[in-house]
């Protein structure tokens, strides 16, 4: 844990990026109404889970008033009641819910970081941004050396791609993305692929409690 909590510290510390910098500076400070009582986390958000976990779990960026206000990966927004409550069903969390970072939850065998560690405004991060953060995805893989890598979203389904490139785990073209897509990697390892649990996807019944499941049912099979 020691080589995890300091990668976590150097994402913290992060600062390559000023425009989302800002971004999350002006939301702590301005605040929600629903939240004007919370002291704003408003730095990058680090990986959370297990370092030696053997689930990967790669989504987009901290929301502006979930991670940002938090400082834990998909805590504190509606994608993450739908993520929580689906790993604690797969048995890959100790708790279906979340409060606070504070709250006791705590992952098992799985462990979550992200595209870019800064909310970026509108949820849109820049190519820019999205190479400056590459090397921390780069580190945590080479960190954890997942056995199963889960894509939420195509932009972290584009990223989980080159990563497997550089290690030579896959060659060859792009695959495309789809929810409960599947990729076999070198080595025994699988990447799958999920729409993210954003509003825009459970409002609108584009993502389903059963179909976010069966991902996490397929990479609990995978692993055993």
């Amino acid at each position: 844990m020691r080589a995890w909590n300091a990668l976590n510290r150097r994402i913290v510390a992060c600062d390559r990026c000023p425009r989302l910098r800002a971004y999350c500076r002006q939301v702590a400070q301005e605040k929600r109404k629903a939240f004007a009582d919370w002291d704003y986390w408003g730095k990058p958000a680090p990986n959370f889970g297990e370092a030696s976990a053997r689930l990967l779990i790669v989504g987009l960026a901290p929301a502006a008033h979930g991670a940002n206000r938090t400082g834990r990966m998909f805590t504190g927004d509606r994608s993450g009641e739908w993520l929580y409550r689906a790993l604690h069903k797969a048995g890959f969390a100790n708790q279906a819910t979340w409060q606070d970072a504070s709250d006791g939850l705590t992952l098992i065998d799985c462990a979550i970081t992200a595209v870019c560690h800064c909310a970026p405004p509108d949820n849109k991060p820049l190519p820019a941004e999205i190479t400056n953060c590459r090397q921390w995805l780069d580190e945590t893989i080479d960190l954890v050396q997942p056995q199963v890598l889960l894509a939420l979203g195509q932009i972290a389904w584009r990223a989980a791609i080159a990563e497997a490139r550089r290690r030579q785990w896959h060659a060859g073209k792009l695959p495309k993305f789809g929810h409960g897509a599947k990729l076999p990697l070198a080595e025994g390892r699988w990447l799958l692929a999920s729409f993210h649990p954003s509003q825009q996807n459970t409002f609108t019944g584009k993502l389903t409690e059963p179909m976010f499941d069966a991902v996490f049912a397929e990479a609990r099979r995978l692993l055993a």
